[in-house]
C-alpha cells in the first residue's frame, strides 16, 4: 500500500515564530519527529515576512489562494506570488504534489490547541474528528463568511489549519513549541493508523460553526471605544448569553451582549485581527455524527 505526500506548512504569517523554529530544529535533527515512512514536504509559507517579523508584506498570504488572485496576470503583490509558487511546487498538479496539507499556526487568544476547518469536505471532517478523538482538540468551521476566504488549505484535496495560543507575536514559548511538536506527532500517527487500516474512527465530531464576526465598539471617527471585557478577555470556547459582559469603557461601564442566541466566541481580541475589525468570532456548538463517507473519503486520499 502507497501513502499520501504530505505538504507541512510553517510560517504562513510571518511574526509567528514557533512552529518555524521548530521545523529548523527538525532539519537539523532528522529523528525529532517520527514520519512513519509518510512522505513529507516542509516548508515555510511566507519567508521573506518571516526575515523582517511582519505577518505579510503586502497582503496576508492565508488570503491569497482565492481563484481571481491566483488567475490574475498582473497582480504584483508578493504574497499573491508566493501563492501561486507553493502551488506551483506542492500543489495537487505541481511539480512535486501532495494531496494533504497541515498549516501551522499560532494565535494571541486563548485558543489552546485547535483545529480549524474551511467548508464540509468529507476528508477534511474525518480527519478533524480523529484529531478531536485523540487529543480532544476543539474544531472550528470556518464557512459562510464571504470577506474572510482564499486560505491556504483549500487547494490541496485535503488540509486543516492548527491554531495554537496563546503567544504574543515573535516570541518563542516551549510551551507552544511543545504542543506544536505533539500535534504534529499526532497528525503522522493517525496518517499511518489510517493506512495501515487501524484507526477506529469517532462516533461523532463537535464543531464550533462560525455564524459571524464581531467588532469592537467604535465612534464616528471609527476609533475603538471600547476594550474586551475582563470577564471575556481570555475565554475562547466559554458561552455567552444575553446580559453578559463583552467590552468595556473608560467608564468602567460595561457593554453587554444583546442578543437572545446563545454563542461560542473564538479569536477573542486576536491581535492581527484588529485590523479586519474584528474583536471575536462567534460561533455554535454542534454534535454531528460521523459519516461513513467521511471515512471512506479520507481513507481514498491517505491510501491512494
Amino acid at each position: 500500500m502507497s501513502g499520501p505526500r504530505l505538504l507541512l506548512i510553517a510560517g504562513t504569517h510571518g511574526n509567528e515564530v514557533n512552529a518555524p523554529w521548530l521545523f529548523k530544529q527538525w532539519s537539523k535533527e532528522s529523528g525529532l519527529i517520527d514520519t512513519y515512512g509518510i512522505e513529507t514536504e516542509r516548508v515555510l509559507g511566507n519567508p521573506e515576512a518571516l526575515s523582517v517579523c511582519k505577518r505579510y508584506l503586502d497582503m496576508d498570504l492565508n488570503r491569497c489562494f482565492r481563484p481571481d488572485l491566483l488567475e490574475s496576470t498582473s497582480s504584483p503583490l508578493r504574497e499573491v506570488l508566493r501563492a501561486r509558487e507553493l502551488l506551483n511546487l506542492y500543489g495537487p498538479r505541481g511539480m512535486s504534489p501532495c494531496n494533504m496539507a497541515i498549516d501551522f499556526h499560532s494565535t494571541t487568544s486563548a485558543m489552546g490547541s485547535s483545529v480549524v476547518i474551511y467548508g464540509r469536505r468529507y476528508c477534511d471532517l474525518a480527519f478533524a474528528a480523529l484529531f478531536q478523538s485523540c487529543l480532544g482538540l476543539p474544531v472550528y468551521l470556518h464557512e459562510g463568511d464571504q470577506a474572510e476566504k482564499g486560505f491556504l488549505v483549500e487547494q490541496w484535496p485535503c488540509g486543516l489549519v492548527i491554531e495554537i495560543g496563546p503567544v504574543p507575536q515573535m516570541v518563542l514559548d516551549c510551551g507552544i513549541i511543545s504542543q506544536t511538536r505533539l500535534v504534529l506527532s499526532a497528525c503522522f500517527e493517525l496518517i499511518a493508523a489510517v493506512r495501515n487500516g487501524r484507526q477506529i474512527f469517532p462516533d461523532c465530531l463537535v464543531v464550533h460553526r462560525h455564524v459571524k464576526s464581531i467588532d469592537f465598539p467604535r465612534d464616528k471617527q471609527g476609533d475603538i471605544t471600547s476594550y474586551i471585557h475582563p470577564e471575556r478577555q481570555g475565554s475562547d470556547w466559554r458561552p455567552i448569553r444575553q446580559g453578559d459582559s463583552l467590552f468595556m469603557g473608560f467608564n468602567d461601564e460595561p457593554v453587554k451582549f444583546d442578543e437572545q442566541d446563545s454563542f461560542s466566541p473564538v479569536f477573542i481580541n486576536e491581535a492581527a485581527y484588529c485590523e479586519k475589525h474584528i474583536a471575536m468570532s462567534l460561533t455554535k456548538r454542534e454534535v454531528w455524527n460521523l459519516d461513513k463517507d467521511w471515512e471512506n473519503s479520507l481513507c481514498s486520499i491517505v491510501c491512494s
